[in-house]
């Protein structure tokens, strides 16, 4: 299977010049303004991780996620990490997965020797929530024996979240740090749900999975409420600019979420082309040729992308 992802930057400069620097990068769906990194103190980097900093963070993570009692919470270096570790850590042999979507969860369990299937009755149940690339919501989770609720973008709107349902025996919900906050080279990111899967996780991750420094900038970031509130009305915000630009050169709004945004063209791989040509990189996806999906630009790269397309 092909996993394919945003990003690429060095693969973009071989094909259309430019140096790193030089490159406005619209392909992931991160946001460009992130937390700001508070002063690191030293033992962040010269000691292991201790409990009382790890169990700051996951209380941090228990109040910002209004996590209810008896769905445990676990920390991990990324996602993707959680991600790549499930199937190998449940017991079945047939997963479904809802798609198009994020490609990673498919890839995952077919490498652990799962039979991946987009409907019907399975083992285990995937949903992205909401849907990269197209931003729908799934109003009701699956009910499958063991059930991931992916919920990575799910920060720019609290309130549809599926955490709630973390109690029920067999689910997962996952979330992901570096999307919302911005800081996704940090890597940390969190599963929350059924404690008995959460244990076997724990094992395959092994001790001091999270970083010092993740350890740290994740507490203080969970614990900033206002920061959280004034970013998703600035998404929103950036979002509606984002789409009066592209629209106006010629797509249609064909979904996304305030993080990133899906359009309708007529040739994606000419507008890509195009924007390249001007060192934007966007996304295409393989199954689609009129999908075109742009990040939020950072505030200087409104300009730019708007004499790009003009």
């Amino acid at each position: 299977m092909t996993r394919d992802h945003g990003g690429g930057i060095d693969a973009a400069t071989a094909r259309w010049g430019g140096a790193r620097a030089d490159w406005l990068d619209l392909s992931t769906g991160i946001n460009p303004i992130p937390y700001p990194l508070p002063p690191l103190p030293p033992e962040c980097w010269t000691a292991l991780p201790d409990r009382a900093a790890q169990a700051a963070l996951i209380e941090a993570a228990r109040r910002f996620w209004t996590v209810p009692e008896g769905a445990g919470i676990l920390a991990a270096p990324g996602a993707s990490a959680l991600i790549a570790r499930i199937p190998l850590t449940a017991a079945g042999k047939r997963v479904t997965i809802p798609g198009p979507t994020y490609n990673e969860h498919a890839a995952s369990f077919r490498a652990a020797g799962w039979q991946v299937a987009e409907s019907g009755l399975s083992d285990a149940a995937v949903i992205v929530h909401p849907n990269n690339p197209d931003g729908r919501f799934h109003e009701r989770p699956p009910d499958a024996p063991l059930t991931v609720i992916d919920e990575s973008f799910c920060d720019i709107a609290p309130d549809r979240s599926h955490v709630a349902q973390a109690t029920r025996p067999g689910v997962l919900v996952l979330k992901s740090f570096g999307k919302f906050w911005g800081l996704a080279g940090l890597r940390l990111g969190f599963a929350i749900g059924d404690p008995a899967l959460l244990d076997r996780l724990a094992d395959a991750l092994g001790p001091w999975a999270v970083s010092g420094a993740a350890l740290h900038v994740g507490t203080l970031a969970l614990g900033d409420r206002q920061w959280a509130e004034d970013t998703r009305r600035r998404l929103a915000d950036d979002a509606r600019r984002l789409d009066a630009l592209v629209v106006a050169a010629g797509a249609q709004v064909a979904g996304g979420t305030p993080l990133f945004r899906l359009y309708r063209t007529e040739d994606a791989a000419d507008w890509k082309d195009r924007l390249a040509r001007h060192q934007i990189l966007g996304r295409t996806f393989p199954y689609s040729r009129t999908w075109l999906r742009l990040g939020l630009p950072s505030p200087e790269g409104f300009d730019r992308l708007a004499r790009a397309l003009t």
